[in-house]
């Protein structure tokens, strides 16, 4: 009687990760079953720790763009928006208008790849590999886009403090533009797939709710927060580069459920859409970087033909800038929340402390109670709703 009993209240113990097809990069959970119940559930991050803010204490502000990539790898461009306009914030500078409307388009071109990833990514975990391929398409579209402004596909560093490394190519508005029917086409495909799908929603209908509240409590914000009900986006609340003059809807959910949350997604790439339709025709002419000699290089005919923009140009290759003394807060809208970057400088070249905010790490504290209560399969498509990214949580 007694062995029986100590069966019964025995539970099964077992580990995902970190090393796991279903663990978007590396984290570890250790799960307790009740059957095929979760009882208990400990989400164990920390495994693609790098150092990132440490890092950036021992490297010039300008050096620092490259780091800024590999924190939310799927979405870099944002991350070096976020990083450049908080030393801008701190310099003073004024960014000019052509640089801002250019923030905002690549910006929201990584927006919709990031989407697409996470998405993409759900579905194939589900079983629906042929479904997967068709996000795969439409992220090549932007993709392509991007490698033809920055040079890379996944970590472009193109940003500078005060503008931007260079140009767009010729032809780069009319690609886009032809890019976003296409677009289009290829998510009403996907939404028939999916959102009446009785398999699809079997599995995440009322599956990984978390409530208003909770969400707020834990500091989420995101496509996961958004998907509870609360409209907050910090390019409405706050608006920055140019976002004010363009307009677009926040899409929420009411359950904050998986179900809400892919909508949540599939509605904010057709605002990104809204975005680029009405950024891409006003693009104005100008500079794309601040003319001071103190923060941007000179011109290469001055490098080669002046004596000042040769000492102009040695003097920040080798010495970079040096934001005045102080610290500042700024933050974006990343593909899973605020993305924010707090700096303290002390007037040299290096900063003093940099401070990532990571939309994803509130969110990873509180899937353990999110977890709970589920069956065991319901941990993959919970999971892959956050779109955990593990440089972005872990740093």
């Amino acid at each position: 009687m007694e062995m029986e009993q100590e069966l019964e209240n025995d539970l099964l113990e077992i580990t995902l990760g970190p090393s796991h097809p279903a663990m978007h990069g590396t984290i570890q959970m250790k799960v307790k079953l009740d059957g095929e119940r979760v009882a208990f559930c400990d989400v164990e991050p920390g495994y693609l720790h790098r150092g990132f803010e440490k890092e950036c204490e021992d490297h010039r502000w300008n050096q620092i763009f490259p780091y800024t990539d590999r924190l939310n790898y799927v979405s870099p461009i944002i991350n070096n928006v976020a990083f450049a306009m908080a030393a801008e914030k701190l310099c003073g500078l004024e960014v000019p208008e052509r640089c801002q409307y250019l923030r905002v388009i690549l910006s929201e071109m990584c927006r919709i790849t990031d989407h697409l990833t996470c998405l993409a990514a759900v579905v194939m975990e589900l079983g629906a590999f042929t479904a997967f391929l068709y996000f795969v398409k439409a992220r090549e579209l932007y993709y392509d886009l991007l490698e033809s402004v920055t040079g890379a596909r996944l970590t472009y560093s193109w940003l500078r403090i005060g503008g931007a490394r260079w140009d767009i190519p010729d032809g780069f508005v009319e690609q886009a533009k032809k890019a976003i029917p296409e677009t289009r086409r290829i998510l009403k495909e996907i939404d028939g797939l999916f959102t009446k799908n009785r398999i699809f929603l079997d599995r995440v209908v009322n599956v990984g709710v978390i409530s208003q509240s909770d969400a707020i409590s834990y500091g989420i914000t995101g496509p996961f927060l958004r998907s509870t009900g609360v409209a907050y986006d910090v390019r409405k609340a706050h608006p920055y580069a140019v976002y004010d003059r363009f307009e677009f809807d926040i899409p929420v959910g009411e359950n904050g459920d998986c179900f809400d949350r892919y909508r949540v997604r599939m509605a904010e790439m057709e605002q990104s859409l809204r975005i680029l339709e009405q950024a891409l025709p006003k693009i104005p002419g100008g500079p794309i970087s601040v003319k001071d000699p103190k923060y941007t290089l000179p011109d290469k005919q001055a490098v080669y033909t002046t004596i000042e923009g040769t000492i102009n140009h040695f003097k920040l290759i080798f010495d970079d800038i040096h934001p005045p003394k102080g610290e500042v807060y700024a933050a974006v809208e990343g593909g899973n929340g605020e993305l924010g970057f707090y700096l303290v400088s002390d007037g040299g070249n290096k900063p003093v402390k940099c401070r990532c905010r990571p939309p994803c790490f509130p969110i990873m504290a509180a899937l353990g109670g999110i977890i709970t209560g589920h069956m065991l399969a319901d941990i993959i498509p919970i999971f892959g709703s956050v779109n955990m990214i593990g440089g972005e949580m872990d740093r």
